[in-house]
């Protein structure tokens, strides 16, 4: 193909996905002129697993999203037709909010934000081949010999790169949802040392709505009062869609059993490593032998499709027996499969060949970001997305590394877990995988991130403004419930009786009371008749910062100790191997990942408290 010079930019992004659209925009937000490339521009920011945003970790990603200055959240509140606030019946820490969302909408809104953004360019193209170009930069060479200079480069490739899709003993080399693979590009990825391996996802079956027997099922409502994701939505979100739940059976145990044989999982087909936490359903029953049934969410595609998507259903099983699976299925006995259930294959870095400004150590200039990264999700895959982004245009204009560590974000704890620990499979993210969760609530974002996001040149002064003074306002009536008391009354004392707790026969502040088990901050109302008229987020703030006082308190306590371990800088140039006291294993660990303080040393898996203490006294010297 003969090659020809089309264009220069400072920063190109391969692909169009959620990592991609974040990367584009936040660049171009910066003031970078920006390239971005798909394989199909009908596909941006397509969903081709699951049609929500949010979930358990993932609501704390989009949340956090936002308060940088990111796109996602916003397209959620736009497009989402269902919302879920999950384990509200749990503590404040683990509250994640999760939205059905229609997919087509979301996809057409990120395709228009793309469009509308000043010095962003949208180019259909599958990038064949990525060259280094003398004096700095690349060019981005696409399948029709167009060649694109570029100074920064963003990997954004999704599981398209050299994809392969199998459903049962057929394979195509494609990506999601039929359209071509980006074979090409991996030969140049190779070329550049990236050291490359194959992961593997898969999505379920989905099914025609007028086949469904809907009364064989659970309905699943969204809340009553559906929460935002972004916090600048005013207008509060509304329900559009139901969900349903059903289980599978013995029978669909059996089917899957006698089938196992058949299976590309288990028959040496699938090569790739598949996500532990997100299984296909053949591997929940080869792990699972004993467990009666699993539950499956039946979840609308959109508002003007009749597909419906069957959540936990995820399989690379040969189409007759998906068949046979869904007809196992209470309310599924009918159903006709619009789509079969695939596995897909694709190519991705290790990401301890990454930095924690997600530029590729041994390439600079190059990024990765989403899918690339030895990640899964569309929540992971955005935030990945603007920080690489972000730091791509940072180091155009020779400035700091933009990184926000796990003691302040999910984003933090995400990218630190990738680039020191890595992963041997799709890794997701999780309030379990973060040590300081109660301070890294959903809720509470827009605190910990809103003055990064200005600072980053991402977020206006007004907004900033508008944080600093909702929280003044939390703050102020914190203060006003320590020096108010409620007095005593028999109405106080049968409320108290109510909600079974000790009687307050002398009266009691108003903290106190909240602090309690089970008492509300909006149940005090009647017992404090000069209380203000605050807005629902102000007071929620309130009742959080009360009764979690002491627990808070303790978590800060952990977070200023791993301040002092990441004030300990390490030198860029470190010669680990003439460290004495260090382990080989850890001289070995500790020189692939470059750690930038003893803390992250110290969670390198391999790096003992030994290596630590003897890092401390080479640190001394």
């Amino acid at each position: 193909m003969r090659e020809f010079h089309a264009g220069t930019f400072d920063v190109a992004v391969i692909g169009a996905g959620h990592a991609g659209i974040e990367a584009a925009l936040a660049a171009a937000r910066l003031g970078m002129e920006t390239i971005i490339f798909t394989i199909n521009l009908d596909a941006v920011g397509n969903m081709p697993c699951n049609p929500a945003i949010g979930g358990t970790g993932k609501g704390h990603l989009v949340r956090e999203l936002d308060a940088l200055g990111g796109e996602m959240a916003k397209a959620a509140d736009e497009c989402c037709i269902q919302y879920r606030l999950l384990n509200k019946g749990k503590g404040p820490a683990v509250w994640s909010l999760r939205a059905q969302a229609d997919r087509r909408k979301y996809q057409g809104r990120m395709k228009r934000a793309l469009e509308r953004q000043e010095r962003l360019t949208v180019r259909q193209g599958e990038v064949a081949a990525l060259r280094p170009l003398e004096g700095g930069g690349f060019a981005a060479v696409l399948a029709t010999g167009a060649a694109f200079h570029a100074r920064a480069v963003i990997l954004a490739t999704g599981t398209y790169l050299a994809g392969r899709t199998i459903v049962g003993e057929w394979v195509e080399d494609s990506g999601p949802d039929g359209m071509h693979a980006a074979g090409r590009l991996t030969d140049s990825l190779l070329k550049l040392g990236l050291p490359l391996r194959r992961f593997k996802t898969g999505t379920p079956p989905r099914v025609h709505a007028a086949t469904v027997d809907f009364d064989e099922m659970e309905v699943q409502p969204g809340d009553g009062l559906p929460v935002p994701f972004s916090y600048s939505t005013k207008d509060p979100p509304f329900n559009q869609a139901v969900c349903w739940l059903t289980w599978t059976t013995e029978e669909t145990k059996r089917v899957v059993r006698e089938n196992l044989d058949r299976a590309p999982m288990y028959s040496g087909l699938i090569e790739g490593v598949g996500p532990r936490y997100c299984p296909s359903f053949e591997t929940k029953i080869v792990r699972f032998p004993d467990k009666l049934r699993h539950q499956l969410f039946v979840e609308p595609m959109g508002l003007d499709t009749e597909e419906l998507y069957i959540q936990g259903f995820s399989s690379s099983m040969p189409e007759d027996v998906q068949i046979r699976m869904l007809h196992s299925v209470p309310g599924l006995r009918r159903a006709v499969m619009t789509r079969p259930a695939y596995a897909i294959e694709y190519d991705c870095i290790d990401p301890l060949a990454l930095s924690a400004s997600l530029e590729v150590k041994a390439v600079p200039g190059l990024y990765g970001a989403g899918q690339f990264n030895g990640s899964s999700g569309y929540e992971e895959a955005a935030v990945q997305g603007f920080m690489a982004g972000v730091n791509a245009v940072r180091k155009l204009r020779g400035q700091d590394p933009f990184v926000l560590s796990r003691a302040e974000s999910y984003i933090g704890t995400l990218i630190d877990d990738l680039v020191t620990k890595g992963t041997n499979e799709p890794y997701r993210i999780m309030t379990s995988r973060s040590e300081y969760r109660l301070l890294l609530r959903q809720d509470n974002a827009d605190l910990r991130l809103t003055r990064r996001g200005y600072e980053a040149g991402l977020v206006s002064g007004e907004r900033l403004r508008a944080v600093e003074e909702k929280y003044a306002a939390v703050s102020r009536e914190i203060k006003r419930l320590a020096r108010t008391g409620a007095s005593p009354s028999p109405e106080l004392s049968a409320f108290l009786a109510s909600k079974d707790t000790a009687d307050a026969a002398g009266g009691s502040p108003l903290d106190a009371l909240l602090r309690r088990p089970r008492i509300h901050y909006d149940e005090l109302a009647p017992f404090d008749p000069g209380r203000p008229d605050l807005p629902p987020d102000v007071r929620e703030q309130v009742e959080i910062s009360v009764k979690y006082e002491g627990y808070i308190r303790r978590q800060q306590s952990q977070v200023e100790d791993f301040k002092k371990m990441a004030s300990h800088r390490l030198p860029d140039g470190i010669d680990y191997s003439s460290i004495q006291g260090l382990r080989l294993e850890a001289r070995e660990k500790l020189a692939a990942v470059r750690p930038l303080d003893l803390g992250q040393a110290s969670r390198i898996s391999g790096v003992s408290p030994a290596d630590i203490a003897a890092l401390m006294i080479y640190l001394e010297k």
